[in-house]
């Protein structure tokens, strides 16, 4: 994957988070509270900032109670 399909993946991914997170009527703050990690991240996954681990993944999915495959159901 080259560069830049690899960055627009990781927006794509955030923006799945923030509309599943938002879907679950749920704050980045709480979210971040019931995962265990920092807001910033949080922000910084949605906003394709970073490209997240895959236990960060596994932790954001059972705080939002959902399984880790939704987190991948997007397209870009």
């Amino acid at each position: 994957m080259n560069n830049n399909r690899k960055i627009d993946y990781i927006k794509a991914f955030g923006e799945n988070l923030r509309a599943l997170r938002n879907s679950k009527k749920v704050s980045m703050e709480k979210l971040a509270l019931a995962a265990g990690i920092e807001y910033s991240q949080i922000f910084d996954i949605e906003h394709g900032k970073i490209n997240t681990t895959i236990s960060t993944i596994h932790l954001i999915a059972t705080a939002l109670e959902i399984p880790e495959k939704d987190l991948f159901d997007f397209t870009f």
